[in-house]
Parts: structure tokens; C-alpha cells; sequence
């Protein structure tokens, strides 16, 4: 895939999966979900207040309102209790991946990522974005620009498996991994992000990190530009043919993936991963698109998911 609206027909195509979405009752949301609906994607199982979401829907869309008659909806007036609903109806069958409602995103991870009655699938939680870039010849894929502030070592480790899945899900076979710096040369006692990056490639090249090329420390330019790594004389299968770029922290993760949508008019989708399905967050800010290819993004993943399982 090259292009955002390939994940949404490539969703489209896959039929209708049952999105559980925890407290409903927001505008935003329920345009997006029924953005997906109408494009067969979903079929949406919305928790929360009945009466608080069908106001909402009377105020989706400027006040032009949202038809959800089709969409079941499950009575949970306490906010923190849709969370756990959402994962219920998930483990037992009747729902095939989350999205975030009105709810903060500690509470939906916490009842995902529990270990007795939630999603766990024994990997960190990270944000993992797809980018349809103009200047760029593919899609990009960035993490971590929501979730981790500053990843460790094995941190890392989980970021870059779940991003490689990602990549699969949108038909990249074998990632090209670039490890994000300011600089390409090693420099632990200034640059700590440097020495991590050189470890983790050098455990990729050892198999300890496996289905992906990994490289790093790379500066933002070589990842993506052949003609950068070539002034610069950097030898690499990784440098200006990334396929995901990895963040050495939230700060330079979050400002790259607003610039790029903000700044760039990038397309985009995100997902959280790390729980056994994923899951949806989308913002208020975020435009009508991106909100329909971030379910669609899950919806890939989750078709994934299901059958890897099987």
C-alpha cells in the first residue's frame, strides 16, 4: 500500500468487524464510527450513557445530526465501567477491537492491558501512526508519538515488533527500521538515544529483534533521503528507504507526527498497539479522514490479529 485510502478499501474489503466503543457519547467519535459504518467497515457496539450518546448524535456533524439507529448500544452510565465492557465483549467473541470514547486513555490501557480479565498480550502499549507523506515515496510508519515518554532498551524492543506488525498489516513484508537521532555517530555520554539505537540494530543483526532491517542512530534526512545518505557517505539498506521511523522519545515523536499532518498535510492513521487487538484513539483535531482510516487501520490489524490466532 501506498496511499491511506488503500487501508480504507482494504478494510472495506475485509466486510464489516464489531467495533466496541467505550462511552460513546462524543461528537467526534460518533462521526467517525459512523463515517465507518457507512462505509461498511464497522459495526458499531457503542457503551455508555444511551441518553448522553443519543444527544451527542443529535450534535454530531455542526448539529445535522448522525443516524445510529443500527448501531447496538449497551446502558453503562459510569465511565470507567465502559472500559471494562468494551474488553469484555472482546475476550468473550462479541467484538472485534476497541476505540476510545469520552474517557481518558489511562483507564481503556488499564482495562485492556490487564492480566486477569483484559487484552494483555505481554508487550508495551505504544502509538503506531501510518503517514501518506507527498514528498515521500511509500507510507511512513512513526512511533511512539503518544504513549511513551522515554523508552528504555526493551522498550524499544516492543515498540519496534509492534510497528513491524503494523507494516505487515499494510503490506510491507519486511520493514526497513530507521532508529532516530541527531546525529549518525554514536555519542552515549551526550546523546544517550545514539548508544541505544546501536544496540538495537546490532541485536536486529543477531536475530534478537527479527522480520525487520533495523538501523540507527539516523538523522531524519538520511532515513529518508537516498541523496542525503550518499552526501554523507552512509552505508546502510535502512538509510533513504525507511519504512518506519522510531522516535528516541515522545518529544520528537509527537512534534514529527504533528508537523507532518499539520504542517507537511500529510495523511494519517494511528492505532494504539500492544494489547491482543488494538485500538482506536482519535482526537477532536483530527480530520474526518484520518479518523476513518485510523479504524480502518484497525480493523487490517485486527482481521490480522484474529486469524494469526486461529
Amino acid at each position: 500500500m501506498k496511499h491511506i485510502s488503500e487501508i480504507i478499501k482494504g478494510a472495506r474489503a475485509l466486510g464489516r468487524k464489531r467495533l466496541a466503543v467505550a462511552s460513546a457519547q462524543e461528537t467526534a467519535v460518533l462521526e467517525a464510527v459512523a463515517d465507518a459504518y457507512r462505509e461498511g467497515i464497522v459495526d458499531p457496539i457503542l457503551i455508555g450513557d444511551p441518553a448522553a450518546i443519543e444527544i451527542a448524535a443529535r450534535e454530531a456533524n455542526h448539529g445535522a445530526g448522525i443516524d445510529i439507529s443500527h448501531f447496538k448500544i449497551i446502558a453503562e452510565p459510569d465511565l470507567n465501567a465502559t472500559a471494562a465492557k468494551a474488553v469484555e465483549l472482546v475476550r468473550a467473541g462479541e467484538a472485534d477491537f476497541l476505540m476510545k470514547g469520552i474517557i481518558d486513555t489511562s483507564i481503556l490501557l488499564r482495562a485492556a492491558l490487564n492480566k486477569e480479565k483484559g487484552l494483555n498480550a505481554g508487550k508495551l502499549a505504544c502509538h503506531v501512526a501510518v503517514l501518506e507523506v507527498s514528498r515521500y515515496h511509500k507510507l511512513l510508519i512513526l512511533t511512539d508519538a503518544a504513549l511513551n515518554i522515554a523508552p528504555d532498551l526493551n522498550a524499544f524492543v516492543d515498540i519496534i515488533a509492534s510497528a513491524v506488525e503494523v507494516g505487515n498489516a499494510v503490506g510491507v513484508r519486511r520493514p526497513k527500521v530507521a532508529l532516530l537521532a541527531a546525529v549518525e555517530k554514536v555519542n552515549p555520554e551526550k546523546m544517550p538515544c545514539t548508544a541505544t539505537a546501536a544496540i538495537l540494530t546490532q541485536m536486529n543483526r543477531r536475530g534478537q529483534i527479527k522480520n525487520c532491517i533495523v538501523d540507527g542512530p539516523l538523522a531524519l534526512d538520511n532515513a529518508i533521503s537516498a541523496e542525503s545518505a550518499r552526501i554523507k557517505k552512509i552505508e546502510s539498506d535502512v538509510a533513504g528507504d525507511a519504512d518506519i521511523l522510531v522516535a528516541p522519545d515522545i518529544e520528537a515523536g509527537n512534534i514529527l507526527y504533528k508537523c507532518l499532518l499539520d504542517l507537511g498535510d500529510a495523511k494519517g492513521a494511528a492505532v494504539i498497539m500492544g494489547a491482543t487487538v488494538p485500538i482506536v484513539l482519535t482526537s477532536r483535531a483530527d480530520s474526518a479522514e484520518t479518523k476513518l482510516a485510523s479504524i480502518a487501520l484497525a480493523s487490517l490489524l485486527g482481521s490480522k490479529s484474529a486469524r494469526a490466532s486461529t
